[in-house]
């Protein structure tokens, strides 16, 4: 099974068109957003999924506030080689627990 997600990941690797720089600068992004939201208090990090392309960061998955969702827009902005970001976060009622 292992051989078969390898080469299922080499292939979607392989059909990424962005020079290899590019892929690492993304990452290094993305990884930099990451860790700026899970630092922030007014941001639920774990809820928000973060990728990046060329620059462009969007953010998507559930806050339960606007202040949440400008906030986690703000936080990825301000990262180092940002060039935009698409914030798709949707805003929910908060869990009951």
């Amino acid at each position: 099974m292992l051989i078969g997600g390898a080469a299922a990941g080499g292939y979607a690797v392989g059909k990424d068109e962005r020079p290899a720089g590019q892929i690492l600068d993304d990452g290094t992004i993305t990884a930099s957003v990451k860790t700026r939201l899970a630092a922030d208090k007014y941001v639920p990090a774990l809820k928000i999924n973060v990728d990046t392309y060329q620059g462009v960061v969007t953010l998507n998955g559930k806050v339960t506030s606007y202040v949440e969702r400008n906030q986690a827009e703000k936080v990825a902005s301000s990262v180092k080689g940002v060039k935009q970001v698409i914030n798709k976060l949707e805003i929910t009622k908060p869990d009951d627990g």
